[in-house]
């Protein structure tokens, strides 16, 4: 692969990456807030149910059409047809599933365990509707190479969010405190609690689809009946794959409630949530890459050397995120302190879901196979396999290990869906992946956590300031390593190959 076609995906995923990492970071802000202002860990875990069962419907509200409208706007004749075709199917069915749950609220939060909320479930039906219409709309902007609309949008949701969780979590009580009697008390009730969490976000999403939505009307709306089959045989086996991947992403957390044989299984929920904020440090990076990466693989399928870019792509790939996961464990002491002290029980989960988070990058990398050959199938056999061993695990560890064994379930889960997908791809579009240089990274990021336990065990540090100084030490020598190894490749990134 020539070093323009890196700088070009490293460009693009810096473009929308950076208002995703900017957006991500913005959110996680509200990390911190969260679980000091709710010391009591079962009210977090609410949140952290909640937003589990908002994953999976948003996909299945998507049903696997955002990569439909990629694929089938390779063609120029059709792809207004396209856009406004998937336009007019998800508008149907969001309005539909708000609909259909504002009616139901009542016997749905009744099953969902929460009876005396069923306004929880008219706000997420809201939500979830919303996004999955904006969905399509976002995909439209990355697809016209739209960055700084798409930015303004992304930034615009997270702000609004962040300030409403901050007026109505600080703001509000605190102005109450000063005077009772104050205006707050039309607009602010004490007792919603972590629903204000809730309200905040639907705000948000209501903000951004009025922002987003006039852009349909700027083309002729047509509706194909004929390209929307097609299209949604292409996307089906993409929703299965889907809900099995959410299920390995984000049903542990309604499985911990369920299966726990904790004193209070909320609690754990909200431990495990809470961690998890920190271990999702390295989904950033992953997220804001696949923004950039999938659009990039579809157009570089047609060239010679696409599958030699796919390979250098994979390494470079592995090689950040092996970076990312050294630096978020080596610098724990202070990222620690990003959830309250209730949760820091659940540090442990950590590495566990990070590195387990890595193979999950990679197996998004490998599923372009898949997805380039039209045999969307595979990807939805794989992750339903991954789905099975979650369940599997979760049933058999959770009731024995409580939330570390959900931790190690989502390991084994993502593992196994790296190394089939691999072993499929290899059989259907073979790929050279440097196999030695990417086994390298993972189990050098790996060591050189291990010194670091190891180092300040040996000499029994306990100040963190000088445990601190010690894990830099071993960060320096660690990116000393990675950087000699690809000396030549930096000095060809930044241009420098004649020196």
């Amino acid at each position: 692969m020539s070093n323009n076609e890196v700088k070009k995906l490293a460009g693009q995923t810096a473009i929308y990456g950076g208002t995703t990492v900017l957006s991500r970071l913005l959110n996680y802000l509200l990390v911190p807030l969260h679980t000091y202002l709710f010391s009591n860990a079962a009210d977090y875990g609410v949140v952290g149910e909640l937003y589990a069962w908002t994953s999976l419907f948003i996909v299945i509200l998507t049903y696997g059409m955002e990569t439909a409208f990629f694929k089938f706007s390779q063609d120029d004749g059709i792809k207004d047809r396209v856009y406004s075709t998937v336009v007019g199917s998800l508008l149907c069915t969001s309005t539909l599933f708000i609909v259909l749950c504002s009616v139901f609220a009542q016997p749905i939060a009744e099953w969902l365990q929460y009876p005396t909320h069923p306004e929880y479930v008219r706000w997420f039906a809201v939500i979830i509707g919303v996004d999955a219409l904006t969905s399509i709309f976002f995909a439209h902007l990355r697809f016209l190479n739209k960055p700084l609309r798409f930015a303004a949008v992304k930034i615009t949701n997270i702000l609004v969010n962040v300030l409403l969780n901050l007026f109505f979590l600080l703001l509000c009580p605190f102005l109450l405190k000063l005077n009772p009697d104050s205006f707050v008390n039309a607009i602010y009730t004490p007792e919603i609690g972590v629903g204000y969490i809730f309200i905040a976000n639907l705000v948000a999403s209501v903000v951004t689809l009025l922002m987003l939505f006039p852009g349909i009307f700027k083309q002729k709306f047509v509706f194909d009946w004929q390209l929307w089959k097609k299209m949604f045989r292409y996307a089906f086996p993409l929703l299965i794959l889907g809900l099995a991947g959410i299920v390995n992403e984000t049903m542990d957390r309604v499985l911990i409630k369920r299966l726990s044989l904790a004193a209070e299984p909320q609690a754990s929920v909200g431990i495990y949530s809470a961690c998890y904020k920190i271990s999702i440090l390295m989904t950033i990076f992953i997220q804001a890459f696949k923004y950039a990466a999938e659009p990039f693989f579809f157009r570089k399928a047609k060239d010679k050397d696409a599958k030699e870019t796919y390979a250098e792509v994979m390494t470079a790939f592995v090689l950040v995120c092996s970076v990312i996961y050294v630096g978020i464990m080596l610098y724990m002491d202070l990222v620690q302190y990003f959830v309250g002290a209730t949760y820091r029980v659940g540090l442990p989960i950590v590495p566990i879901l990070l590195m387990a988070n890595l193979f999950l990058g990679i197996f998004y990398n490998l599923s372009i196979w898949y997805k380039l050959t039209g045999q969307t199938k595979f990807g939805a056999f794989i992750a339903l396999f991954g789905a099975a061993i979650t369940l599997v695990l979760n049933w058999l560890l959770i009731p024995r290990f409580d939330y570390m064994g959900a931790a190690w379930t989502t390991f084994a889960c993502y593992l196994s869906m790296m190394v089939v997908s691999y072993l499929l791809g290899q059989k259907y579009y073979h790929v050279d992946y440097d196999l030695k240089r990417i086994l390298f990274y993972l189990f050098f990021a790996v060591a050189v956590y291990g010194l670091s336990v190891g180092v300040n065990k040996l000499f029994g540090i306990e100040s963190t300031g000088v445990r601190l100084a010690v894990n830099t030490v071993i960060l320096i020598g660690y990116l000393g390593v990675l950087a000699w190894m690809n000396k030549t490749k930096i000095r060809d990134m930044f241009g420098r190959s004649g020196e």
